[in-house]
């Protein structure tokens, strides 16, 4: 059993709540905490102990609490999802924290990640970037049909990786410039490494980067933190995969272009 200091960001976005619209860090003690509790149980039992004081629970996001489905977006001192490697923050135990240490817990920090409440944030911007190419438009046919295109072994297999990114946030939290180069280059990287992804790989590239950059997220300047916060552990090389594709697409697109000009002014 362990105690703990909790230094967590408390911020209502109605003004009505504590720490108020533009938040501030309350610190509390909670004490017994077995180490074999995960991380958001005890998030749980610090509720409890809120509403039993008569006080209001902190608000945190979380859902499938095994890994899968990256909603529990918390920053624990100052690294997202914490302190263990390739883990989501539902993964993370109390066993990883020492007795009587301070905790820190805050929410994602990015411009295009808006605190609706306390440690809970708008990651819809994701949402965004994949409805404006995060897709393939073809008719997915019967099982048998999977078998008729074929795809090299490595291209599938760069491309399951690429598939295996939550769409969590960690990376975009990690990076000072709040850059989502590597969510955007998993997106894209798991369509255009397959057969079927090929024939929308120019607009799909086009649209999701533009997309990217309406919503606010920065640039990406190579200091590969991305990587190291990435739960799933998703390559830097899916990066410059993009920037090729992308240089590719921007110079074919513009030929496009010109065609049909050249085709409405008769050159």
């Amino acid at each position: 059993m362990a105690d703990y200091q909790l230094k967590v960001w408390r911020q209502s976005p109605l003004g009505n709540g504590p720490g108020g619209p533009q938040g501030l860090f309350e610190t509390y003690a909670i004490n017994n905490i077995d180490s074999d509790l995960s991380f958001l149980e005890m998030m749980d039992l610090l509720n409890e102990q809120l509403i039993n004081e008569d006080k209001v629970p902190v608000a945190f996001d979380h859902d499938c609490r095994e890994g899968i489905c990256g909603a529990c977006s918390l920053v624990i001192n100052g690294i997202p999802h914490g302190p263990e490697f390739r883990t989501t923050t539902c993964q993370l135990y109390m066993r990883h924290f020492e007795d009587n240490s301070l905790i820190t817990i805050e929410p994602f920090r990015a411009k295009a990640f808006p605190v609706i409440q306390d440690l809970i944030v708008d990651r819809s911007a994701l949402d965004r970037i994949m409805q404006a190419g995060g897709y393939i438009s073809v008719n997915t046919g019967a099982a048998s049909d999977a078998n008729t295109v074929l795809v090299p072994k490595q291209q599938a297999d760069d491309s399951f990786v690429a598939a295996t990114c939550i769409g969590c946030g960690a990376c975009i939290a990690a990076c000072k410039n709040a850059s989502a180069m590597l969510f955007v280059a998993a997106k894209t990287s798991q369509l255009s490494l397959l057969p079927q992804g090929q024939p929308e790989k120019i607009h799909r590239t086009l649209h999701m980067v533009k997309q990217m950059e309406l919503e606010g997220f920065g640039n990406c300047s190579n200091h590969y933190e991305c990587e190291a916060a990435c739960p799933k552990n998703i390559s830097v090389s899916y990066i410059a995969q993009l920037n090729k594709d992308f240089l590719t697409s921007s110079l074919t697109n513009k030929e496009f272009e010109h065609q049909a000009d050249c085709l409405n002014d008769g050159c």
